[in-house]
């Protein structure tokens, strides 16, 4: 059975007086991640930018790791692949296939490698805008780590400044840092959130990412049309429902 994720801008889990439920309190995974984020409150700014980008040490630039001896694993690896599907890895086509595809792995997962502090570099700037700022329709491409096969889409970011914004194409840069990663999609649109959160201190951000799954397109139950939308909210726009409901008609509204 197909199931689909959906979305209302009036329907968060709130309850009629507008508060969230206290068993979905609780449960929800994102109050979880909030509280573990608290018992680090202490670690200085640039350790928490450290934490919260989640980098993997062996695939930091600054590491101290043998890339060719890496990559030689790979390409072993894919030779495997390619024999045990029934091909035959000395072929014309293939004979450079398992180089080509260690190479363009190791691509779409560079987000393993990149840091906050790093994409960001210092583009923070002081301004008298307290309104609210939206970039949307940031193309996106990621890896599902169930199949290892692509999901394509879009995301719309927001935020409303505390005085303080972002350069612009920090946002998608901020977007593809964990979108280069394997991954869900659910957790990607909480990753983004909460990156944005931490390095500005905004009173609010809203995430909604739109894809389409090749999991579900090319295999299982190959629905070609079906879309996906997550979304993930913080701050005010997590407890104002006319803040949540401007952000989601900037990113919905249509010429």
């Amino acid at each position: 059975m197909v199931q689909f994720v959906t979305i209302s801008i009036f329907d968060f889990g709130m309850s009629a007086n507008g508060k969230r439920r206290s068993s979905e309190v609780l449960d929800n995974p994102q109050t979880k991640q909030r509280a573990r984020a608290t018992s680090t409150s202490s670690l200085s700014v640039d350790d928490r930018l450290v934490e919260i980008s989640g980098c993997i040490a062996s695939r930091l630039p600054t590491a101290d790791d043998d890339s060719k001896k890496r990559e030689e694993r790979m390409v072993a690896a894919v030779t495997t692949l390619l024999e045990c599907i029934g091909e035959d890895p000395n072929r014309e086509g293939l004979i450079k296939t398992p180089l080509r595809m260690s190479k363009a792995l190791m691509f779409f997962t560079e987000g393993y490698g990149q840091s906050l502090k790093s994409i960001v570099n210092d583009a923070i700037f002081d301004e008298r805008h307290n309104e609210m700022v939206v970039v949307k329709d940031i193309d996106l491409f990621s890896m599902c780590e169930h199949h290892l096969v692509p999901f394509i889409g879009t995301v719309h970011i927001g935020y409303i400044p505390r005085r303080k914004v972002l350069g612009l194409s920090k946002l998608g840069r901020i977007a593809d840092m964990f979108a280069r990663r394997l991954q869900v999609q659910e957790r990607l649109t909480t990753q983004i959130a909460d990156a944005v959160m931490e390095v500005l201190n905004p009173l609010g951000v809203g995430v909604i990412i739109e894809a389409t799954h090749m999991c579900m397109v090319m295999r299982g139950v190959q629905k070609p049309r079906a879309k996906t939308t997550t979304s993930s909210v913080r701050g005010c726009f997590e407890t104002d429902p006319k803040t949540r409901q401007e952000f989601f008609s900037h990113v919905y509204q249509r010429p």
